[in-house]
């Protein structure tokens, strides 16, 4: 098997969803999340975060939206 592949381009359309507790949010953006104890943060890979969401399921659907592939971070 002789397949040959870009690397340059392995992870440009990755992106990493991982769980953000609210209470290490900055007070003002707390002020805005109502009862929610967690959200989850979309970020590229080189650590921007793309996107803040409510819950796991959306932060997915979104990134797949945008055709990125998403990843969980432990």
């Amino acid at each position: 098997m002789d397949t040959k592949f870009d690397l340059e381009k392995l992870g440009q359309d990755i992106v990493y969803v991982k769980p953000i507790l609210v209470t290490e949010l900055p007070e003002e953006m707390r002020d805005k999340v109502g009862d929610l104890q967690e959200l989850f943060a979309v970020h590229n890979a080189e650590g921007e975060q793309l996107a803040l969401v409510a819950d796991r399921k959306l932060a997915f659907h979104l990134a797949r939206e945008n055709n990125m592939h998403p990843v969980t971070v432990h």
